[in-house]
């Protein structure tokens, strides 16, 4: 009985290694090209740019 349960337990850590091996590979490839129109679309719109005599406040002096 005790060798049926190691088995088991064997084969559920191996299942969820696979998904968890799998789930970043999956969501990765989902979301690049999503993230790749929204940086696309800031650069066509220029959105967060500023003219070349503003400085924001987190620039260092040059």
């Amino acid at each position: 009985m005790t060798v049926e349960y190691i088995l088991l337990l064997f084969a559920v850590f191996f299942i969820g290694l696979k998904y968890f091996a799998e789930a970043p590979k999956d969501a990765f490839k989902k979301s690049g090209p999503v993230l790749a129109l929204r940086v696309e679309k800031q650069l066509i719109t220029g959105d967060g740019f500023k003219p070349n005599n503003e400085r924001n406040a987190w620039d260092a002096e040059p």
